[in-house]
């Protein structure tokens, strides 16, 4: 039977990587205000967007279905999130045992749900672009 041990020195590794990670984005910031230029202007405060002068407010109205679209692509994104470790997990659990049916019955209502939200979100035409 597979058991769920809590052991906090396996967890040093990511612990070691956020770290670092953390102590690398200070020092690219505070070295980018140190070594950086420090220049000042109308020109060198502008709006630079692909070499073109911007044109009008950037707060136009989009479509919704950008939105929809954007928020379906969220869903199924977080679904692979959860997928990987769930499918790692069951790998190692014991064929026909009542936790294996467990898991295999929660994952099964989590892409159900998934399902059910890509058919609402195609019957509403969000994947349509005319």
């Amino acid at each position: 039977m597979y058991t769920f041990a809590f052991d906090l020195q396996s967890y040093a590794p990511i612990g070691i990587l956020i770290i670092m990670a953390l102590v690398f984005g200070a020092f690219n910031l505070i070295a980018t205000h140190l070594l950086g230029p420090t220049r000042h202007g109308e020109e060198k405060e502008g709006t630079y967007e692909s070499g073109m002068e911007p044109i009008g407010s950037a707060r136009k109205r989009f479509n919704i279905r950008f939105y929809i679209l954007a928020m379906t692509f969220l869903v199924f994104d977080v679904e692979i999130v959860f997928l990987y470790p769930w499918a790692v997990t069951f790998a190692k659990l014991v064929p026909q045992s009542p936790e294996s049916a467990m898991f295999l019955g929660r994952i099964s209502f989590f892409i159900g749900t998934s399902i059910i939200a890509y058919i609402y979100a195609w019957r509403k035409g969000v994947f349509r672009w005319d």
